[in-house]
Order: structure tokens, then C-alpha cells, then sequence
């Protein structure tokens, strides 16, 4: 859903919240399952695939993920743990990564890392959302190399039922910002149309979704002049218990 609007994912609160903005996960009312793949045919070596699990607890939510970028030569794998629960019209949620880097020669790096974010609803129209990455800023190298810590804030606007419209700015502190736009039309109420842009780097954005009871499927193409084509898949199982299943 994320890459069809152009990755504006500050004010999205749905079942990938957990790699988003973990604030997210406190509008999660189902146990879920979920798994997604990121393929770049012109790039070797950058596929990524990802998986998560979502749980909601007594007191809010709770999910746990793994990610993986890269291939033999150079890799990243990320275990992720959250928490979010709602406070009033505000979510708010943590995020710590134990993520561990390996490149041939150079042998593996681990270090642990604290994400943070939320999302509040000024109006049933109105979002606005903001999260923040890698905020301990640990150290993955001997040469004060530390890994890039990056803001990102976002404003979404419901003017029907069936539009979603997104804007997001995101900050690496040592690059210039990116603005993200995009934008999700309900054709039915279980088919989605998504579009979306992203300047500097500039790319474009096309999704489309499908949702029934037990299970969600999302596609989403990205196209930018120097990476070309990219193409992403994700499907999620919302689980039950037997005795809601019954009702």
C-alpha cells in the first residue's frame, strides 16, 4: 500500500505500520500475519523481502518483523519488536531493530537501533503524522561512521469515503528533504487505486489492492530514470479465533 502512494507512510495506519511509523500499529483491531517482497531487475543485488506479525494485547499493540536487503556480496537483515496505543486522538509507538550488516571481505556488524513516531486525528478528515529513525544514531564503524537518522512528517486529508489524499516531507540529516504526494481511490469497497510521486530523487508511483474477511493483497511499480523499474508484492492474513468465526 505504502509504495503505491510513493512510500508516504507518516499518517498510514494499517498492518505494515510496524515498518512505517510504528504509531500506526495502535489502529490495529485484528491479529495479522503478513509477508512482501521488493523486486529491482535492474539492480542486482537490491531485492528486499519482508515479514511481520501484529498482535493486539490488552493495552494496545504489539508486532514483530524481519527485513532483509541485498544478496551474497553485501546483505541487511533487521529483527524488528513494536509497541503503539492510542491516547485520546493521538497513536503513539515504539520501535527498537536489532539489525546486522555483512559485506564479503568485511565481515558483519550488529547494532541495535529506536525508532519512534505518531499519529494524530485533529478531524474524521484530517491526519497528520511524523516518525523518527535510528534516533540513538549508533555506530557501524571504527571511523565514526554512524547510521543515518531521518525525520519524516506527513499530513493526510479523507474529503470522501472513498479518497484518501497524502503529502509527506521526509529528512536524512545529511541530505537535502524528499516530498512525497499520493493519493488512494476506493473503486469498490474491495478494490484499490493508488498513485503517487516522489521529488528528489524524483519517481513515480502505481498500486492497486484487493481486500476480502481473511486476506489482503497489494501490487505497487516505481519507476525513476536512474533505477528504472521496480515492482512490489505483499499479501496479509488476518487471523481469527474459532469462536469469532462461529459468530
Amino acid at each position: 500500500r505504502a509504495a503505491g502512494i510513493s512510500y508516504a507512510s507518516a499518517v498510514l495506519n494499517d498492518e505494515w505500520s510496524l515498518f512505517n511509523n510504528a504509531g500506526g500499529l495502535a489502529s490495529i483491531n485484528k491479529p495479522n500475519a503478513a509477508f512482501a517482497v521488493d523486486v529491482h531487475p535492474n539492480l542486482a543485488g537490491a531485492n528486499r523481502v519482508a515479514a511481520i506479525f501484529s498482535l493486539p494485547v490488552k493495552i494496545g499493540v504489539a508486532g514483530a518483523g524481519f527485513f532483509r536487503f541485498g544478496d551474497n556480496l553485501y546483505s541487511e537483515q533487521i529483527i524488528s519488536a513494536g509497541y503503539g496505543n492510542r491516547f485520546g486522538i493521538a497513536s503513539l509507538g515504539l520501535k527498537v531493530n536489532y539489525v546486522q550488516y555483512r559485506a564479503e571481505g568485511f565481515g558483519t556488524k550488529s547494532v541495535a537501533t529506536i525508532n519512534a513516531g505518531g499519529i494524530a486525528d485533529l478531524t474524521p478528515q484530517l491526519s497528520v503524522g511524523a516518525y523518527i529513525t535510528n534516533i540513538n544514531q549508533p555506530k557501524v564503524s571504527g571511523k565514526n561512521e554512524h547510521l543515518p537518522t531521518k525525520l519524516a512528517a506527513g499530513l493526510s486529508f479523507k474529503p470522501t469515503e472513498k479518497l484518501l489524499l497524502v503529502t509527506e516531507i521526509e529528512k536524512d540529516l545529511a541530505y537535502d528533504p524528499t516530498w512525497k504526494g499520493g493519493l488512494e481511490y476506493i473503486i469498490h469497497k474491495k478494490l484499490f487505486l493508488r498513485t503517487g510521486f516522489n521529488l528528489k530523487p524524483n519517481a513515480s508511483f502505481f498500486g492497486i489492492g484487493f481486500q476480502t474477511w481473511k486476506l489482503k493483497a497489494d501490487y505497487a511499480i516505481q519507476y525513476s530514470s536512474s533505477l528504472n523499474f521496480a515492482h512490489q508484492a505483499s499479501a496479509i492474513y488476518f487471523i481469527q479465533s474459532k469462536k469469532k468465526d462461529e459468530k
